[in-house]
């Protein structure tokens, strides 16, 4: 499903629209948020690995279930 969307662009950006976006400025713009939230959830994620990383209780915890989940299985 198709959204419709009105915005308004500075002259800089609508030139660069004009010159880059070919005749389907659309996909052109879709295409640009496409890569724009996955650097946004790149970053994200990112961001919450470097916090469970640097959270000693948490890395414990993760061991000792590491150590519960093994339990009793042969490797």
């Amino acid at each position: 499903m198709a959204n419709r969307a009105t915005f308004t662009l500075d002259e800089d950006a609508y030139a660069f629209l004009r010159t880059f976006g070919g005749k389907n400025k659309s996909a052109f713009i879709n295409g640009l948020l496409r890569k724009e939230r996955q650097a946004y959830l790149q970053k994200r994620i990112l961001s919450a690995n470097l916090e469970e990383a640097g959270d000693a209780t948490y890395q414990q915890e993760l061991a000792e279930w590491d150590v519960t989940a093994l339990d009793g299985i042969d490797r």
